[in-house]
């Protein structure tokens, strides 16, 4: 597996996953004989406690219904607006102005670096199960070096939208997928300091968005087809 923090086990047709972080665990089995044999195993090596059905994990909440799983940093993202001192701010309905594209040396010095670098880390998190301000994020964190006015000015829209947005989260859905499925798009150029295209992607394992990412492409494209290309070139690396 890709993450670190996941440990697998297979044996015939029984399969179990644990994920780890710290002191905190999630493990899920494919019988609840195998997962509470992992429990004593776990139990004879160090203190425990056993939780039973995950409902919340590293500011993460999960609600289930018959038909659903619901993951949700309602909590969390509350905790950034009070950060950024606007509780009581205009809520935006949309996270970014897409008729404007940020520049490196628009506008005077950020007076707080500490609060924008904050900011945006915290923001970073948040994309974890609110991939609609993955884009968004992304622009706002490409300026972490010397941040600028307009720059904060873009972080507060985000946030103005996370306010308004509070009960958004990821649905994942019981099925039995039986392929992958993604889309991806890029921007020709899209930034107007280095002409560097953006490209973009989701990927969904039958019903349910798995991975997505929002990237700012590492070299030039001379043609529109190109960006597209080295588009479909990086969700192609992910799904494999």
């Amino acid at each position: 597996m890709c993450d670190n923090s996941l440990f697998t086990f297979h044996h015939g047709s029984s399969t179990a996953y644990l994920l780890l972080y710290v002191d905190d665990i999630v493990l899920t089995a494919s019988s609840d004989c195998l997962k509470n044999e992992i429990i004593a195993l776990l139990k004879t090596e160090f203190d425990m406690t056993d939780l039973c059905k995950l409902s919340y994990f590293l500011g993460i909440s999960v609600t289930r219904s018959a038909a659903t799983m619901f993951l949700c940093q309602r909590k969390y993202a509350e905790e950034i607006v009070y950060m950024a001192k606007m509780a009581n701010c205009k809520i935006m309905p949309t996270p970014v102005d897409s008729k404007s594209k940020l520049s490196a040396n628009e506008g005077a010095p950020v007076s707080d670096l500490t609060l924008y670098w904050s900011l945006v880390g915290a923001l970073q998190y948040l994309t974890f199960t609110m991939p609609d301000i993955a884009y968004d994020v992304q622009q706002v964190c490409l300026f972490m070096h010397d941040p600028r006015e307009s720059h904060f000015a873009a972080l507060k829209r985000i946030i103005r939208y996370v306010k308004g947005t509070l009960d958004f989260g990821l649905h994942l859905y019981p099925s039995a997928p039986n392929k992958l499925l993604s889309h991806t798009d890029a921007d020709w150029a899209g930034c107007s300091d280095t002409r560097h295209s953006t490209s973009d992607y989701c990927i969904f394992l039958g019903d349910n968005l798995i991975s997505w990412s929002a990237k700012r492409q590492a070299t030039l494209s001379r043609s529109n087809a190109e960006a597209e290309y080295r588009g479909v070139a990086n969700v192609v690396a992910e799904i494999i």
